[in-house]
């Protein structure tokens, strides 16, 4: 790991890492069962994520974040999904997508009035995209916002919005009209307590049970005008540019979740004694674990490369997606081979592997499903043949 190290990571990211491991392991990972089992909101962890400055970590320091950058996030985030999923999905969705439109695109009046609340922890973000007829096809979005005057109407609805129930403030797409005609789809600001914003009851999963996921009603919902995200005409590509960013974030979740299964199953084959040896002995049993290790060093390449890229200014539309396809797919299979080699108490909830397990599938659905994902890395590849038309 040295050598990976050295090739991503500075001093400063390595002790981060020291710091949120230390964190997930003493004060996250015995509360993920109960959590789990509860579906109750991971309020102690998110407050002391909140304390050691970690809901704010990519932001600079003027809006009250800790100044960081995307390499530091990813190293929070898969360090905290190695011992529970739905806290470290809490705060990803908080940071990477509650948080990351209004910094990329907002006006510095909307920085000001709301990154030091959301990069401090006191307010939490939530995003709207998905509707029930704009999944994956998100270009064909029917929530409206109606410009009237100095304010917009916004009816329609959003489903799968996650920390929706805890949020301060909700950023959603919605197809902007003005004197009757289309103008595109816009991105905006909407503060919860907002007169016309319903929510549903937390959805029931199966897996990120702690995580909260809910659907969000616009009903006559009137916002300010100044509520909306940069250019009025440009809302979906800067929210499909905030997608891309949340890709590598998403990688990163699904590498700690990839590694959690991982080491309970490598601990287990060395504990479990079958016919006078050790599991672990086993060839059958030793190629998985092989299998395992191989696939969560190359997930960390592609998710570690891809935050690294962004970081230097470059476009990482197609690393993103491969970071995303290949370490969410490795993580259901290695989740899999983990319940595997666990036997039947693979199947049982006292054992750690079942709920990652669970929390693996959502990985290849969320933010572009893996199909999605084939698309965007197709097309990208495909723009640097020259004979291609």
């Amino acid at each position: 790991m040295v050598v990976m190290d050295n090739l991503y990571f500075n001093e400063e990211h390595l002790m981060l890492r020291e710091m949120v491991r230390e964190f997930a392991i003493n004060e996250v990972k015995p509360l993920a069962q109960k959590i789990d089992k509860s579906g109750e909101f991971p309020h102690k962890s998110v407050n002391k994520m909140a304390e050691l400055g970690l809901m704010g970590i990519p932001w600079p320091e003027e809006y009250g974040g800790t100044g960081m950058d995307t390499r530091a996030l990813v190293i929070a985030i898969e360090e905290i999904g190695k011992v529970c999923c739905s806290t470290a999905a809490t705060m990803m969705a908080h940071t990477s997508l509650g948080t990351g439109g209004i910094y990329y695109f907002g006006t510095e009046e909307q920085k000001k009035k709301y990154i030091p609340k959301l990069a401090s922890g006191k307010m939490i973000g939530s995003f709207g995209l998905t509707e029930p007829n704009a999944g994956s096809d998100a270009g064909n979005t029917q929530t409206t916002a109606v410009l009237d005057g100095d304010e917009f109407v916004v009816n329609g609805q959003k489903i799968f919005c996650t920390n929706a129930g805890y949020a301060g403030l909700i950023t959603f797409t919605a197809k902007f009209i003005e004197n009757g005609e289309s103008q595109g789809i816009g991105a905006f600001i909407v503060e919860t307590g907002t007169d016309g914003l319903r929510l549903s009851p937390p959805e029931k999963k199966m897996g990120w049970k702690a995580s909260d996921t809910r659907t969000v009603y616009f009903e006559d919902m009137r916002i300010p005008k100044s509520n909306i995200i940069g250019s009025p005409k440009s809302g979906f590509k800067q929210f499909l540019n905030t997608l891309t960013a949340g890709r590598i974030t998403i990688g990163a979740l699904s590498l700690g979740t990839a590694q959690g299964g991982y080491e309970a199953a490598l601990n287990y084959s060395c504990e479990r004694n079958a016919f006078g040896k050790k599991i672990a002995d086993f060839q059958g049993v030793n190629f998985k674990l092989a299998d395992m290790a191989t696939n969560i060093e190359a997930s960390k390449h592609l998710v570690y490369n891809a935050a690294y890229l962004k970081d230097k200014g470059v476009d990482v539309i197609k690393e993103a997606a491969m970071a995303k396809l290949f370490s969410s797919e490795k993580a259901m299979q290695i989740t899999t081979d983990a319940i595997q080699l666990h036997g039947g108490y693979g199947y049982i909830h006292e054992y750690d592997v079942e709920r990652f397990f669970r929390d693996a599938k959502i990985l290849e659905i969320g933010e572009g499903t893996s199909e999605i994902q084939r698309i965007i890395i197709s097309r990208e590849i495909l723009k640097t043949v020259k004979s291609y038309a």
